[in-house]
């Protein structure tokens, strides 16, 4: 700074500063000042056009260019990343269409009305008989290039195909399963025969997920699905409880659920081949 300069009480960033501020070395406090000052001070924005480089400068420009056009994370994807999830696997949930709002509020009037239909006819089988289907109905949304809006971005994704499907499906089965769960509290007066949905929907969820290679991810949940279906309508004639919800009928959708999950590992190579396959 000249003595001129000094004496009418003007002060301009140092040509050394300068150079360090274009150069990204400027530490503060001398950083702040610099900030300040070049904000109302024409002269030195011209001096530190002159002393940065081109390239520099538009390599600055293009990432200020690319922060300003990258999406802002909505409240459901803020949570995942404060939670630790890597912000690559927190974009690919929350872009999961079953985990949005308009999906959870449909499940909700469901159960609601499901729920509202149990105490009208005093029996928890339409509850029973419809919870199971939540989670492996969301399974089938959650992954495939059919059902999946986002299924481009997700098979570029740096994620494993399986791994991809088990991150959704654990996602999918938590928010399932918890309002499952929340809708089952609404019924105290049957105990824990109103858990008796939980072990079938496990095992229809595994069994549909380990189908998904052969058959895809829509046809292979709606065959495990309307094979449920079937054979409630058919054990619907019969006096007394349904088999599935039976101590027996428990016992053998745990044990369906294991060898689901089971042949699942086997095959999880094949998820890849399928990904690429159906892009």
């Amino acid at each position: 700074m000249s003595s001129r300069e000094r004496e009418r009480g003007t002060w301009h960033v140092a040509a050394e500063d300068l150079g360090a501020y274009a150069r990204g070395e400027l530490a503060p406090p001398a950083l702040w000042s610099a900030d300040s000052h070049l904000l109302a001070c024409a002269s030195c924005r011209g001096r530190l056009a002159e002393v940065g480089e081109p390239a520099g400068l538009d390599a600055g420009w293009a990432r200020l260019d690319a922060e300003l056009d990258a999406p802002r994370p909505g409240l459901f994807e803020s949570l995942l990343l404060r939670l630790g999830v890597a912000d690559h696997t927190a974009r690919l949930l929350a872009a999961t269409s079953v985990l949005r709002r308009s999906w959870l509020a449909a499940v909700v009037f469901l159960l609601v009305t499901t729920v509202g239909a149990v105490y009208s006819s005093g029996s928890p089988i339409l509850f029973l008989a419809l919870a199971p289907l939540l989670p492996l109905a969301g399974v089938a949304l959650a992954y495939g290039p059919a059902v999946d809006p986002t299924y481009e971005m997700a098979v570029v994704s740096p994620v494993h195909g399986f791994r991809l499907l088990m991150i959704r499906t654990v996602a999918v089965l938590a928010a399932g399963i918890g309002l499952n769960g929340l809708a089952t509290l609404a019924l105290p007066s049957y105990g824990l025969r109103a858990l008796a949905w939980l072990l079938p929907a496990l095992a229809l969820t595994a069994t549909g997920l380990a189908l998904i290679p052969r058959l895809g991810p829509v046809l292979a949940p709606s065959l495990v699905g309307g094979a449920w279906l079937a054979l409630l309508l058919a054990e619907a004639g019969d006096d007394g409880p349904l088999a599935p919800f039976t101590a027996v009928g428990q016992g053998v959708a745990a044990v369906l659920a294991v060898l689901a999950a089971g042949l699942l590992f086997l095959v999880r190579d094949r998820f890849d081949v399928f990904s690429g396959s159906a892009a």
